[in-house]
């Protein structure tokens, strides 16, 4: 339809030339208006009043089957070739074209809800020299608009002011990339200095020069020219649609991007029409069946034509032939006839009944309980109802990692604290109890300021701590004073943090609960309440985190004097920099640490160490020395931190979890047994997605290896990756087998299928970003694909938006497999759109995915149930319709081509017309949904004891193009004995009177008669699962039959409507006589024997998955809903290398004098930095005393 558009769009002289640069003038609309700027309003919506009728129809008529139906409709309506009525074909025609029209319709009434839901928001914009409160479609490019706490950003901004110290604002960015976590933007110091002052805003007339409208979510680059001076612009002076503003109280900014032109529209991309496998085989076989019906036709032409010459002058004695007709015009009409009269071989209502029982699985998806998540009131829901089967055959489930496999919430869990564990609980002989939420929590109301969602089970560390122990003290007091957290209070003793990560919010929070509460921070100092006494340490240095550093450490003074460094980091890092004193408390903490890991927990080890005046006064001189030097500056205060952070003394170690969401692990382990493979694709750093491999058990300790690809060149990453392959499969071929064949309509589409190859051992494979762009550039992308199928699992970091897609469509490519996708943020759209089937998470996480998505449901738990319950009933339902269909249809036409050879090729039907007309849609309709909505091999119980059951469906053993062939010939089998049967029956008979009954008419009623109850017998041997429903479809649907036989062959019915009900008396004459019954019995017998027999032996002698699941069903009783098992225990060497932030910290901005220039620091909620930034930074932290940002500031001021 887009190519359509286009092409009318350039009839009208109305395409667009592509954007190269985006060049605006703030507050200057008649300049941005004419580049043709989009507006802000979004339309995702795809007809209006107007336009339904026609592009609804065209896009119907695109399928090739409806076109097929309107031509034979067309035919139908010349005399001369019509053997049947119009409305055999109109009626069915209308109906389909109607019930999808409506379909249609609805769905896009919801996306224009959708739409005027979104865009007639309201937002203050400058207008003129005034704010105005204008809707969001009404913002231009260039406009000037004023944000407010809490809500959602209009378009895409540049920052221009904020209320907050620095210009800073705080985003929550849950809609783009899933984290609920804050990020920090900062406007450049030229605008920020208009602050909120309307004139000043309104004279800015500053121009932006930037990239084109594209989809790259955390890059940006521009220049904001004003007052002939240029500023460079980057990523984190630019506010996208779809964050919210969160904890600033205002904001200005200036639209960049409105509407379809937003990352977020940008990322979302086109809407592709997402078709399933068995819908593309459908097409396929289509095209075949119109072949062999073409075959057909041609066959009983030229048959008409030979009778013709042959036989047909006799008949024209009282059948005259028309002026100018010879047998070739016979032969030639005769052709066309036949294609009406075979047109049931593709049956129209097949279209109908599919769509009905998609929609009906849908609902089951919708409605079920067990996939409810009452915690945010969210139903799994079906958001594509035509997609449904496809979730019974899939192969490889990409999954994104926060807020899809993890909660994005981090508790502190356990510690060890001078060689004693705390955080796990035993009964009276040792064991270790699982905690759950039943289990008792630590009252802590005796510290007032306490965070109430805090929990904690072991007493024992509150009563070490309140009994004065000195080291668990001391623990705390680190935790409370080691970090670049910010604190404000909006009411007394109500406490509010802003941390730099989740993890260290989590830290901070502990030491709060254990009575060290982080009350308040200057540039100076730290004030700490220390169980119920405030405390104001002196803040003398922040020695922060980096990425190559791995360590934090604040020098303190307390109030009596006592000059502290106390130092958090990862175990690797502080243990090389412990006093030999604590190696017997290092070998007891590493046991502890070992512990954690294998708990999947992620691991600090906390250390301190008393500073000595004289010495501090010459490290402070020697370090301003080191930080005025031009050359080696880096080297020589990388040297300074070693020097000081040594001869430390261990505390202890902290664990914090980053939480799973329920049931992850069980469900990938269900998955894999289902032979479903699972790829993470996350953008966050490798040691934290390792961690969380480990966590859900897709990495384990026991695999032959783990390989991690992490080079810098092309070359280096396709060595690592042979290398890993010839590892894991030595003998292999250094050329992967491919297979190459075409598929598609008409055999267009070529394809390669890389085959799979066979790997002892298991294996992992964890690659990140950097070396993935090299992995997927075409010279490498065979062997990334090779090496990563040999892998059990594969973990992906640091990948952005755009990779994950590309990983996804490479497996696609060269696999042929079915892929799920599953994500919660902007950033998984490409991935959820580019893969078969789409799955968003909905939940605190944000919507962008789930409105992209096929499927969405809360948890990713419910996945499983998804997958190895709906999916693979919906698979099996569909495969058993279509073959069923195929079946009933093909056996019904197959008769008129052997009753041709018997009526000398004119084109005369087997049954009576109206039989024709409400075969399929009345007779044979309901049973067969009947079975397709409600049939099942065995219940959702037993599919989750035997994931196995879902083998099938990935090999696509219940309908391929061998099993329709299969089809083919069981229908040919049955239409033999159902033609001949009846025939040989009824030839030179008579009735129990003597009178003849060998007519026309009663052969007819007969045959049809005999097709009805052995199809139903048909079905009734493929249906599993009975129910009252089915019961009353079938018995129904033959009751159905004999009554409307009987009422339209009755004298009544003649009498009205005398052409139309021809067949006068001919039900009640025939179907009194008991050989007519006889007959009905031995077709019915000759029809259903064999097959009984065939299946039997098929059972006996290969036996499928499905048949020995539902023979122990048959012999053993219901399972038991599986228990929940307390985790094993593991130990682990393997740990987190550091669980606080992917980024540089916050040291310089928390010991800045500019920190509090404005006013207090207000209201504010977790300040997170953006933890998945790709742009880490190696250098070290420069550090600066507080007594040298003052000498610099006084100079500053004098000069």
């Amino acid at each position: 339809m887009g190519s359509v558009v286009s092409y009318f769009g350039h009839l009208c002289g109305n395409e667009t030339k592509k954007e190269e640069e985006r060049h605006l003038r703030a507050n200057d609309r008649p300049f941005n208006l004419s580049y043709n700027y989009a507006n802000n309003a979004i339309k995702t919506s795809k007809y209006n009043f107007l336009t339904f009728l026609p592009l609804n129809l065209f896009e119907q008529f695109r399928r090739l089957a409806n076109a097929y139906f309107l031509f034979l409709f067309f035919l139908q309506l010349i005399p001369q070739v019509s053997s049947l009525s119009w409305f055999t074909t109109a009626v069915p025609l209308a109906l389909v074209l109607s019930i999808t029209a409506i379909k249609d319709a609805s769905e896009d009434m919801n996306r224009h809800k959708s739409d005027n839901q979104v865009n007639n928001r309201k937002v203050d914009v400058l207008i003129d020299g005034e704010l105005r409160n204008e809707k969001w479609m009404n913002v231009q490019v260039g406009d000037i608009i004023k944000l407010e706490n809490n809500q959602f950003v209009t378009a895409d901004l540049l920052l221009l002011s904020s209320s907050e110290p620095l210009n800073l604002v705080y985003v929550e960015t849950a809609e783009l990339d899933g984290e609920t976590n804050l990020k920090v933007k900062q406007a450049l110091t030229v605008t920020g200095e208009m602050g909120d002052s309307i004139e000043e805003l309104a004279g800015f007339t500053g121009e932006v020069r930037c990239e084109p409208p594209n989809n790259r979510l955390d890059k940006f680059k521009g220049t904001l020219t004003d007052d002939s001076q240029s500023y460079s612009l980057d990523n984190d002076k630019v506010l996208l649609r779809g964050c919210t503003l969160r904890n600033t109280e205002w904001c200005f900014g200036l639209v960049i991007f409105g509407g379809p032109d937003t990352k977020l529209m940008q990322n979302c991309g086109k809407t592709t029409f997402k078709r399933t496998s068995i819908d593309h085989l459908m097409n396929v076989l289509v095209l075949c069946i119109f072949g062999f019906l073409v075959f057909m036709c041609s066959v009983l032409a030229i048959g008409n034509g030979i009778w013709e010459v042959r036989e047909g002058s006799v008949f024209t004695v009282f059948l005259p032939r028309e002026p100018g007709a010879d047998a070739a015009l016979s032969s030639f009409l005769s052709f066309w006839s036949y294609v009406i009269v075979l047109n049931t071989v593709v049956p129209i209502s097949l279209y109908v009944s599919v769509e009905i029982i998609r929609l009906g699985n849908s609902f089951y998806i919708d409605w079920d309980r067990k996939m409810y998540y009452p915690k945010n009131d969210t139903p799994a829901q079906a958001r594509t109802t035509t997609l449904n089967e496809e979730l019974g055959q899939i192969k490889y489930i990409f999954s994104d990692k926060t807020g899809t496999l993890t909660q994005n919430i981090m508790t502190f869990n356990k510690c060890s604290i001078n060689g004693k564990g705390y955080g796990e609980l035993y009964d009276f002989s040792g064991q270790r109890v699982e905690i759950t939420e039943k289990t008792e929590k630590v009252d802590f109301s005796w510290n007032q300021l306490a965070d109430p969602k805090f929990n904690f089970h072991d007493h024992s560390l509150v009563e070490t701590v309140k009994e004065g122990n000195p080291e668990a003290q001391d623990f705390f007091r680190l935790l409370a004073l080691c970090h670049t957290v910010m604190s404000e209070e909006k009411k007394e003793g109500e406490l509010y943090y802003q941390a730099q990560s989740p993890d260290e919010g989590a830290l901070v929070t502990a030491a709060r609960n254990f009575g060290f509460v982080f009350r308040s921070r200057t540039p100076e100092t730290i004030t700490v309440f220390e169980m119920g006494r405030k405390v104001t340490y002196e803040l003398l240095a922040v020695l922060d985190f980096n990425n190559v550093r791995k360590r934090m450490s604040v020098i303190v003074r307390s109030p009596q004097g006592r000059m502290t460094l106390f130092c958090k980091g990862a175990d690797t890092i502080i243990y090389e920099r412990l006093h030999p004193s604590c190696s017997k408390l290092m070998q007891v903490t590493t046991k502890h640490l070992n512990e954690y890991a294998g708990d999947g927990l992620r691991t600090l080890v906390l250390a301190y160490k008393d500073l000595d005046e004289t010495y501090m006064e010459k490290w402070r001189k020697r370090h301003h020395e080191a930080s005025t030097v031009m050359e080696g500056r880096e080297e020589r205060l990388d040297e300074l931190y070693e020097e000081i952070e040594k001869d430390l003394m261990l505390l202890g170690a902290t664990a914090v979890e980053d939480k799973l969401q329920d049931g992850v692990p069980q469900t990938i382990e269900q998955l894999a047994k289902a032979d479903i493979k699972i790829w993470v694709l996350t953008g966050d750093k490798q040691e934290t997605a390792e961690n969380i491999g480990y966590s859900c058990n897709m990495l384990r300790e026991e695999m032959d290896e783990v390989f991690i690809v992490a080079a810098n060149t092309a070359e280096e990453v396709k060595e690592e990756l042979q290398n890993a392959r010839r590892k894991m499969c030595p003998g292999g071929a250094e050329e992967p087998a491919v297979i190459r064949a075409r598929a598609g309509l008409f055999w267009l589409e070529r394809t390669a299928t890389v085959l799979d190859e066979k790997v002892d051992g298991e294996y992992a494979l964890i690659i990140n970003g950097h070396s993935l762009a090299f992995a997927l550039e075409k010279n490498l992308q065979m062997e990334l694909l090779r090496t990563a199928c040999m892998c059990q699992t594969v973990i992906c970091c640091r990948v952005t938006p755009l990779q994950k897609a590309q990983v996804v469509e490479l497996v696609k490519k060269y696999k042929q497999a079915i892929t799920l996708a599953i994500g919660d943020g902007a950033n998984d759209v490409s991935m959820i759109k580019a893969a078969h089937i789409g799955v968003g998470i909905s939940g605190q996480e944000g919507m962008q995915a789930v409105l992209s998505s096929d499927f969405s449901f809360a948890q990713f738990r419910y996945l499983q149930r998804l997958l190895l319950v709906h999916g693979r009933w919906s698979y099996l339902r569909m495969c058993k319709f279509l073959r069923y269909f195929f079946y009933k249809n093909f056996t019904f036409t197959f008769v008129h081509f052997w009753y041709a050879f018997f009526c000398g090729f004119s084109a005369q039907t087997v049954y009576d017309e109206w039989f024709i007309t409400i075969y399929n849609l009345v007779y044979t309709a309901l049973p067969v949904l009947g079975m397709s909505l409600f049939d099942q091999d065995v219940n959702d119980r037993w599919s989750f004891q035997y994931p196995q059951l879902y083998a099938p469906g990935q090999l696509n053993l219940y309908f391929s193009k061998k099993a329709f062939v299969r089809c083919m010939m069981h229908s040919c089998y049955s239409s033999l004995i159902l033609f001949f049967i009846p025939w040989a029956a009824m030839h030179d008979t008579v009735r129990d009177d003597g009178k003849d009954i060998a007519d026309y008419q009663s052969f007819a009623l007969l045959a049809q008669t005999c097709l009805l109850i052995v199809v139903s017998t048909q079905l009734c041997l493929d249906t599993h699962y009975w129910t009252a429903v089915n019961q009353f479809f079938v018995w129904g649907s033959l009751a159905a039959y004999f009554a409307v036989t009987f009422t339209i062959y009755s004298n009544g019915m003649f009498l009205i409507f005398t052409s139309a009900f021809p067949f006068i008396g001919t039900a009640r004459n025939s179907l009194n006589q008991p050989n007519v019954w006889l007959t009905i019995f031995l077709t019915s017998l000759l029809c259903t024997l064999p097959v009984v027999a065939f299946r039997f032996i098929v059972i006996q002698l290969r036996p499928t998955i499905n048949d020995k699941v539902r023979y122990k069903v048959r012999k053993e009783a219901l399972p038991a809903p599986t228990p929940r098992r307390p985790p094993r225990r593991r130990i682990s060497t393997r740990r987190s290398a550091y669980a606080f932030s992917h980024a540089k910290g916050y040291g310089d901005l928390v010991t800045s004098s500019r920190f509090l220039l404005k006013r207090p620091l207000k209201s504010q909620l977790a300040l997170f930095s953006q933890t998945d930034s790709p742009l880490a930074q190696n250098e070290p932290q420069h550090y600066r005393t507080i007594i040298e940002e003052k000498e610099e500031s006084r100079r500053s001021t004098s000069s």
